[in-house]
């Protein structure tokens, strides 16, 4: 038992100084790539709280600075940046310098310049900035698509203006999606447990070969400090942003015209897709590039460009890369068949309901329906439908979640022009399968299975 327990406590203390050295050593990457990181300091006039009253658990790395207390105060506040070209482009975030009257970026060696704004991007929070300087270290851009999770990647800034403070840590996840305020999503974000605080806005993340693979952004956060869920922009995303932005000051994004939403096992089965993937496509706007294209409401979108579309997120993240009047190759199933359509990429740029006299029953999914007026018919863009104006308790429907006023478009594979069309579809429809149910509410389209049971 003695000889045993001596030979573990051996094993350990030989292989202890191997393991450790394992670990990286970031001291030469951050001598290499310090003298390109800069602190951004703002001034800026606001007649309001900015950040202080922001509830969004999501948030962006807001500025460390003083918030004003008066109208029309001066607020001064700090972020970080980095040189991305010897004649002296730095790249940031857009809300470091959003409405700000003064810029001024400062160096490790301590030299400070003026800057001034060449074009701003708010969908990828990504702002490029000028300075009068030359022969400037410059850091390289890394492939952000190449970058693993469970690598290690390092931090520059300046949180709480405390000046390029060093922190590391591994990749978490990649593309992951945060919605904006306006339910825009057009970065797939890098996740890490690098910890990042209020000041390392618009600072890079460096792989160990001290190249640029993300533009830290956002935190998830209750307190406002780290606790080890940051977001960064890949490398690949700036990259054509600073391109656009250099050429034009602003930046163009593809769009496709349609409202998306997952596919969850139920839907995959009611779809006959072979597993849950893709973006099912709940409505397409008219006139729109999807609707040029032949993209159909119930299609699902497997791929573009020979891309897999393996969540709904996914979707707008590669559309968005893509530039406006490019034809783009859309994988999508249809009636459980793989179709391929020649989609021409575009440039993204409640009253009360109204019912008309028809017929009134309630039926085996357990509504009532009655036809549309025809002036919100027009008021949604669509040709036609069946306004639900009753759910029976513990019904088919009623668990699937519809209630009265969604007006139904489609069931399985079958358009719904009117109430007579519904009727005629739900007698025929089978029992204890998963069937597709696609319908609008407040606007909005909505996809879901209902089983009769």
């Amino acid at each position: 038992m003695f000889k045993s327990l001596l030979t573990y406590v051996i094993a350990i203390v030989v292989l202890s100084p191997s393991a450790h050295a394992t670990l990286p050593d970031f001291a030469k990457l951050v001598e290499q790539v310090s003298p390109s990181v800069v602190k951004i300091n703002t001034v800026s006039i606001s007649e309001q709280q900015s950040s202080q009253q922001i509830p969004d658990i999501f948030r962006e790395l807001f500025e460390y600075g003083n918030p004003p207390r008066s109208p029309s105060q001066k607020v001064r506040s700090s972020g970080s940046g980095f040189v991305i070209s010897r004649d002296g482009y730095i790249l940031t975030n857009h809300h470091v310098v959003d409405q700000a009257q003064e810029i001024q970026v400062l160096f490790s060696d301590r030299s400070e310049y003026e800057a001034t704004i060449i074009g701003t991007d708010r969908r990828s929070d990504l702002a490029l900035l000028k300075i009068k300087a030359k022969g400037l270290d410059v850091l390289e851009f890394a492939n952000s698509d190449k970058l693993k999770v469970g690598e290690w990647v390092l931090a520059i800034g300046s949180p709480f203006g405390l000046d390029y403070s060093v922190t590391a840590g591994i990749v978490s996840a990649k593309g992951r999606s945060l919605p904006t305020e306006q339910g825009e999503n057009y970065v797939p974000f890098i996740q890490t447990d690098v910890a990042i605080n209020p000041g390392n806005s618009g600072g890079p993340l460096f792989n160990l070969e001290g190249e640029v693979v993300g533009i830290n952004s956002q935190i998830f956060s209750r307190s406002g400090g780290s606790i080890g869920l940051s977001f960064s922009i890949p490398s690949n995303v700036a990259l054509r942003v600073i391109e656009q932005l250099k050429n034009s000051g602003v930046v163009e994004r593809g769009w496709l015209g349609v409202a998306i939403q997952d596919v969850n096992k139920a839907i995959a089965q009611s779809l006959e897709l072979d597993k849950p993937r893709g973006a099912l496509i709940n409505a397409v706007e008219i006139d729109s590039p999807a609707d040029k294209g032949g993209i159909e409401p119930g299609d699902v979108i497997v791929g573009i460009n020979g891309q897999d579309i393996v969540d709904a997120d996914d979707l707008p993240h590669l559309v968005g890369m893509l530039a406006p009047d490019t034809k783009a190759k859309v994988e999508i199933i249809r009636k459980g068949k793989r179709k391929s359509l020649s989609v021409i990429i575009g440039a993204l740029d409640g009253d009360e309901i109204a019912i008309a006299e028809t017929k009134e029953n309630s039926d085996t999914l357990g509504l009532s329906v009655k036809s549309v007026d025809q002036d919100q018919l027009r008021a949604l863009r669509l040709s036609g439908g069946a306004l639900v104006t009753e759910v029976l308790a513990q019904s088919p429907a009623a668990l699937a979640g519809i209630k009265p006023g969604d007006i139904l478009v489609q069931l399985g594979y079958s358009r719904i022009d009117d109430t007579d069309e519904y009727f005629q579809i739900i007698q025929d429809l089978p029992k204890n399968t998963p069937i597709l149910v696609r319908f609008y509410r407040q606007g909005w389209a909505i996809s879901k299975t209902i089983v009769i049971q």
